[in-house]
């Protein structure tokens, strides 16, 4: 079976038992504070186990793209060495949510494996918790007497706690898990050795290959189980370990999903797959680390230097290395891997497909841009590694016609040959270079890193972010946990409400509340759009409590506030700020309006790639190849306002099913979770369709006036255009009508104000060549005065003396025209432009060859003086200082200098 058989077989087997396909949600996550990234198939169905959700499907299959390259669930490093470790990776999975329990999942899983799949039931092995007596839970019998229907007692393995009870992390939903391996040694090894023995102890061929986690419980803060509303099933299978089993391969990396990849980088590097275990380990690392890349990137999250970008960054610049170093691959050669990735993928993940053109624009800069890093970090390891031989060849009073790479230098000196962590971690974290390069590059110079001091400076910066960003975050306390939560934002700006539950949260010394109420005006932070701020009101109306921010978690609305009412149990008032809301609004409606005007002038390759929409101003970044030009600028405005002036209402849809949705023509965001039902946002049918979830105004003509303000770049293929509407677009008209005002009476009412403008520059222009003119004539008349100052000390012609010159170009040519007058000549010149002091050395070369004198070394002798510093040739150099009133000691002690 091939892999895209092997996926279909999956679906279909799960679809035959009821279950709902869903697709895959993205690899990005946005609305959990606790993930930055999809690291498993339960992610998305998160709220479901936590019972914060209402269940529309109870059976659920899908496969989920996870990226697993951080925090609890960290593969990188073993990614490419091993045969079965991947930073990003498909997980097939099926789900319960409150319906079926042990007995089902456990006879579908080995009726899918050994019916469907037929893989031969010798080769399988399962595991039960075996219970843990510290946290009170029981051994699994239940999973134990059923698994007994299926395979033989000695074939049924006891696990603990960390290989048999799953937990996603710190807390959240949790349970025992049973799991299934299958043992993919040939069968004189079977034969020799039992599998059971292997299991769970790292063996490459005995793998783990499906789980199912039974959700019983919910972990708290404090350590504690509390059982879950309901019980639930959550299964998850490696995809890509099990099509390795079904093509009978040793290796992950052997079966189709990987090789379309691995062959292309081979024949590309000329270089055979399965030549040399280190070339391997490169073509594998490649072949995964672009998978994850392109889907994170396909998603929405561009690399960058912070959080999730700074995740992308990380493993493309891990990729590059492996293929500079090892597969002498010097170019931008990973981003030509992306039509492979996206043709293999065309039809399961077809965002991949659909934005080829953008990924790999991207990939590509961010190739070029650690290229030059790669450059200069070597160019700085090279400099360190000479500068350190040369001192220990001195300190070792070794002659310095001796070269360093004599054998017997380096027998004296091998001890000491060691680069300084501190330098290592200086050279990764300032500059981006890897610690495992420069240790490569250390020891092809038979040099070592002092990795223990590296790893100091590592661990000091890791606690410094990690206390930048501690969050200690309580347990939710239950008030009225029977209620459900109802967003009523898109009618309503206050509503009657209770306080369904609350906790305290700390960060930075300062302490917070996080509230969730049964209904809600109050929009959260979402697609772009801040999260709405507001008063919670007592019934009374006499007392509130301030909402600074409502954010979403897990599809929850939350609202931040700093303290808490007194009366938690009553009855309130939910009520936004409506003015800030209203200017949200005209923003996020000239958004959309923005967008469709973009694809209109610029092409329907445009696509949204971020946005940030506040009270105060809009920002939209889109994909587009290069810079958006004045004249299209100025068509992109006016077609904005020109819909703002048609006063266009607003078409709202709401709970449409998706299919028909995107069917209808809207235009849907990568990287958006969408649900089965969805809301559709329409100003004109033929101008803009969107889903959004956000709010908008009831008609384009509330917007007043749109104003764009700024176009910049963000990365490859991304643009960004800030803009302004309402009463900010109003003042800033406003203020430029005034400006203007003000020049045009500077210009004495001149309604030609270009035309002035630009004769004023002319005059300026013809005055400063006049002006500099005058300079000039002025220090060649000096010239001749300046020499009537000579003195002759030692055979040496001495001119010390201040000069008053406007400019330091001034004081340049006099010195040059003075040397051409005097033999042997020293020159010091001390100046005062602008108030601050500076000195110029001019030494004749007579006196540089002949005499060993240096303007540099004694132009930052006399700058102590005025407390500054400079340097130049050694003929010629100049310093500034802050001290003025050290330039009369100056020319005292540059006579001193040749009188000694």
């Amino acid at each position: 079976m091939t892999a895209k058989e092997i996926r279909q077989a999956y679906l279909k087997f799960f679809e035959s038992k009821q279950h709902h396909i869903v697709a895959s949600a993205p690899i990005v996550v946005k609305n959990d504070p606790t993930l930055m990234f999809t690291n498993a198939g339960m992610n998305q169905f998160k709220d479901l186990f936590l019972g914060e959700a209402p269940i529309k499907f109870p059976r659920v299959a899908d496969t989920q793209r996870c990226l697993r390259v951080s925090g609890k669930h960290n593969d990188l490093e073993e990614v490419g060495i091993d045969t079965y470790h991947h930073t990003m990776f498909e997980m097939l999975g099926n789900w319960s949510f409150g319906d079926y329990f042990k007995k089902e999942a456990i006879a579908w899983s080995w009726e899918l494996l050994t019916e469907v799949y037929k893989i031969p039931k010798d080769k399988l092995y399962v595991s039960i918790f075996e219970g843990d007596e510290k946290e009170g839970l029981p051994r699994d019998t239940e999973a134990y007497e059923l698994w007994k229907q299926y395979v033989p007692e000695d074939r049924i393995i006891l696990g603990n706690k960390k290989d048999n009870f799953w937990e996603m992390g710190d807390t959240g939903p949790c349970g025992p898990c049973s799991e299934i391996h299958v043992d993919c040694r040939p069968d004189e090894e079977r034969k020799a050795v039992m599998g059971k023995s292997l299991v769970n102890a790292d063996h490459p061929q005995v793998i783990e290959i499906w789980n199912n986690v039974f959700m019983q419980f919910n972990r708290l803060k404090d350590g504690s189980l509390q059982p879950l509303p309901a019980q639930h099933v959550d299964t998850g299978m490696g995809f890509e370990r099990l099509v390795r089993v079904l093509q009978g391969k040793s290796s992950n990396y052997d079966t189709d999903v990987f090789q379309p990849l691995i062959q292309f980088i081979a024949a590309k590097a000329g270089i055979q797959y399965g030549a040399d275990e280190k070339t391997d380990i490169a073509m594998r690392v490649m072949a995964d680390h672009i998978r994850a890349i392109s889907f994170v990137i396909a998603d929405g999250q561009l690399p960058s230097n912070n959080k999730a970008g700074y995740v992308v960054r990380r493993i493309l610049r891990r990729a590059v290395r492996y293929a500079y170093t090892f597969l002498n691959l010097k170019d931008p050669f990973l981003n030509g891997l992306i039509p492979v990735l996206a043709e293999q993928f065309k039809g399961v993940f077809d965002e991949l497909f659909i934005q080829q053109d953008f990924v790999q624009k991207v990939v590509l800069e961010e190739e070029v841009s650690f290229l030059r890093t790669l450059a200069t970090g070597i160019q700085r390891f090279d400099n360190y590694i000479k500068k350190q031989a040369d001192f220990l060849m001195s300190e070792n009073a070794i002659e310095p016609e001796k070269s360093f790479e004599d054998p017997w230098v380096h027998s004296i000196l091998k001890d000491q040959m060691i680069i300084s962590g501190e330098f290592a971690f200086e050279l990764q974290d300032t500059y981006g270079f890897p610690i495992d390069l420069t240790e490569l590059m250390a020891r092809e110079k038979r040099w070592s890193v002092d990795m223990d001091e590296y790893n100091k400076a590592l661990l000091k910066q890791k606690e410094r972010s990690r206390a930048a960003t501690a969050v200690d975050t309580g347990d939710w306390i239950l008030v009225n946990p029977d209620l459900e939560v109802e967003f009523v934002g898109y009618d309503d700006v206050e509503a009657e409400t209770e306080i369904i539950k609350y906790r305290k949260v700390s960060a930075k010394g300062k302490d917070q509340y996080q509230i969730v109420l049964s209904k809600t005006p109050f929009y959260a932070e979402s697609g772009g759009q801040v999260g709405d701020t507001g008063r919670l009101e007592d019934h009374s109306r006499l007392f509130f409590v301030e909402i600074t921010d409502t954010r979403k978690e897990n599809g929850v609305i939350v609202h931040y506030a700093d303290t808490l009412p007194e009366d938690l149990e009553g009855q309130f008032w939910a009520v936004i700020d409506e003015k800030k809301r209203l200017l949200s609004q005209d923003n996020h409606t000239a958004t959309h309006l923005l967008h469709a005007a973009l694809k209109k002038v610029l092409g329907s390759h445009v696509s949204q790639k971020g946005s940030l929409v506040n009270p105060d101003y809009l920002r939209f970044d889109f994909s587009h190849f290069a810079k958006v030009t004045d004249e299209e600028l100025a068509r992109i405005e006016h077609l904005v306002n020109q819909k703002v002036r048609e006063n266009i209402p607003l078409k709202e849809q709401r709970y449409v099913p998706y299919d028909q949705a995107i069917s209808s023509g809207v235009t849907a965001l990568f990287g958006e979770k969408y649900g089965d039902l969805v809301r559709i946002i329409t100003f004109d049918d033929h101008y803009s369709k969107e889903l959004c979830g956000g709010t908008h105004v009831q008609a384009t003509g509330q917007i007043g006036y749109f104003k764009i303000t700024s176009e910049s770049a963000v990365a490859a293929g991304v643009r960004r255009i800030e803009a302004i509407t309402a009463d900010k677009a109003e003042a800033f008209v406003l203020d430029q009508n005034k400006e203007l005002n003000e020049l045009r009476t500077l210009l004495k009412g001149n309604k030609d104000l270009s035309s002035a403008v630009a004769a004023l520059i002319e005059e300026n222009n013809k005055l400063k060549k006049d002006a500099e003119k005058a300079v000039l004539e002025q220090s060649a008349n000096l010239k001749h005065e300046i020499v009537h100052h000579l003195k002759t000390i030692n055979g040496i012609n001495l001119i010390a003396t201040h000069v008053d010159l406007p400019n330091a170009d001034a004081v340049k040519n006099l010195a040059f025209a003075v040397k051409d007058l005097v033999d042997d000549l020293f020159l010091v010149f001390t100046t005062l432009i602008d108030d601050k002091p500076g000195i110029t050395v001019m030494l004749s070369e007579s006196l540089v060859k002949d005499k060993g004198l240096n303007a540099s070394n004694i132009v930052r002798e006399l700058a102590k003086d005025i407390q500054g510093g400079g340097g130049g040739q050694p003929f010629y150099a100049t310093a500034g200082g802050k001290n003025k009133n050290g330039l009369s000691t100056v020319l005292h002690k540059a006579e001193a200098l040749i009188s000694k």
